[in-house]
């Protein structure tokens, strides 16, 4: 596996890992991932990434990987966005989730 196919797989998990612990949910209208703001979610996906990280991934790699990936995603849906508001608009590239 690439070390590019590996950052995508992590990064994938890592977004399945916030979405389990209900940290993140995609808007309905636009898929775009949301940050939910729920301290008690972000606790869990993160105990998740200690305790049980992926096969070949230490602990401390999977916890940057749920601190990255929550890094890159806002709370509000830029596509939702209301004329005149500013926008939050994520800081990496990340997938949407339809």
């Amino acid at each position: 596996m690439t070390r590019r196919a590996a950052s995508d797989s992590l990064a994938r998990w890592a977004i399945a890992t916030l979405r389990e612990a209900g940290a993140i949910v995609a808007c309905e209208a636009h898929g775009w991932i949301r940050e939910r703001g729920d301290p008690h979610a972000l606790a869990r996906a993160l105990g998740a990434a200690r305790d049980d990280p992926p096969r070949g991934v230490g602990s401390s790699e999977a916890v940057a990987a749920i601190e990255d990936v929550l890094g890159g995603i806002g709370d509000t849906c830029p596509d939702c966005s209301q004329p005149g508001e500013l926008e939050e608009l994520p800081r990496q590239d990340l997938p949407q989730i339809k």
